[in-house]
C-alpha cells in the first residue's frame, strides 16, 4: 500500500491534471501573458502599457504625440494572478496600477497623480494592445470579420462599417464616441460609423469564446496593425495634485452575446453625463 502522503499527492495530481493548470500572468518587456486554459493555444499576450498622448494627435506624427513614460513591475502575487505596477509619465505624473485574473477575465486598475507643478498635458493614454491573432485564429487582412463593437445597430462587425482609408498613417481602423474630437483621435483611418458603447472584441476561432474589453472612460476603439484591439482611456490632462482613478475590463466568456452586454452594462453603467 501506498504511503498516505504519496496517496493524497497522487490524487492532488490528478484533479489539477483533470482542471488544467491554474491561470497566471507574467510581465517582462512590456509584454503581458496571460496563461489560461480556456484561451485557444493557452496563453494571449498584451503589450502593456503602450503610450500616453498629448491633444492634436489626429494630424501629427506620433513621435510629437506620445508622453513619454517608463513602467517597472513592483509586485506580484504568490499565485501569479495578480500584477502591480508603477508608471512614471513625463512631467511629474505617477500611475500605480493592478493586474488581476478574476473568474470572467481580467480586472485593471489605474490610479494617476500629478505631483508636478504644472498642469499635464495627458489627454488619453493605450494601456493595452490586445494581440488576438492566436484567438480569433485570423491575421491582419481577416480578423476584422471575427470583431465588433457597438453601433446603432447593436453588436456590429467590423467588416460591416463605414470604413475609411485616409490618415496620415494607413493600417486598422479608429471608432470615436461622440464626445472625442477626430483632432484629437489616433493617426490612423477614422470610421465613418460612431459608437454607442465602449465594448469593443472578438470570437474565437471555435465560437467558444467571446474576448472583449472596455473601460469607463472611453477616448477610442482601435483595431490596430498587430491584430489587436484596444479600448483607450479618456485622460483629460491633469492639474497639480489632481488625482484620477480609471477601470478597464478585459473580458473571456462563452459566447454568449446578450449575456456579456448584460455583464457590461452592469461593470459600466451609462454616465450620469451621458458618457461610457
Amino acid at each position: 500500500m501506498k504511503p498516505l502522503l504519496l496517496r493524497l499527492g497522487l490524487l492532488w495530481l490528478a484533479v489539477f491534471s483533470a482542471q488544467g493548470a491554474a491561470p497566471t500572468l507574467s510581465w517582462t518587456n512590456n509584454l503581458l501573458t496571460w496563461r489560461d486554459d480556456r484561451l485557444p493555444g493557452g496563453k494571449l499576450e498584451v503589450w502593456y502599457l503602450e503610450a500616453f498622448l498629448r491633444p492634436g494627435a489626429r494630424d501629427r506624427d506620433w513621435g510629437q504625440s506620445v508622453v513619454r513614460h517608463k513602467t517597472q513591475q513592483i509586485a506580484v502575487s504568490p499565485d501569479g494572478r495578480e500584477l502591480r505596477f508603477r508608471t512614471q509619465v513625463d512631467p511629474g505624473v505617477e500611475m500605480i496600477h493592478a493586474v488581476g485574473i478574476v473568474d470572467d477575465g481580467l480586472d485593471l486598475e489605474f490610479e494617476l497623480t500629478h505631483r508636478g507643478t504644472e498642469p499635464s498635458p495627458i489627454q488619453w493614454f493605450q494601456p493595452a494592445c490586445i494581440r488576438v491573432a492566436g484567438f480569433t485564429g485570423r491575421g491582419q487582412l481577416d480578423y476584422i470579420g471575427r470583431s465588433f463593437v457597438l453601433t446603432t445597430n447593436g453588436l456590429t462587425s467590423l467588416d460591416r462599417l463605414s470604413r475609411t482609408t485616409h490618415a496620415l498613417y494607413l493600417g486598422g481602423q479608429v471608432f470615436l464616441p461622440p464626445w472625442t474630437l477626430p483632432a484629437d483621435a489616433n493617426p490612423r483611418p477614422l470610421a465613418a460609423d460612431r459608437i454607442t458603447g465602449g465594448l469593443i472584441g472578438c470570437f474565437s476561432s471555435d465560437d467558444r469564446w467571446i474576448l472583449a474589453t472596455a473601460s469607463d472612460r472611453t477616448h477610442e476603439l482601435f483595431e490596430g496593425v498587430y491584430v489587436c484591439l484596444h479600448s483607450d482611456p479618456l485622460i483629460g490632462g491633469l492639474k497639480p495634485g489632481e488625482v484620477r482613478r480609471i477601470r478597464q475590463r478585459l473580458y473571456l466568456v462563452p459566447n454568449d452575446v446578450p449575456a456579456l452586454l448584460k455583464r457590461y452594462r452592469r461593470d459600466f453603467p451609462p454616465r450620469v453625463d451621458g458618457g461610457f
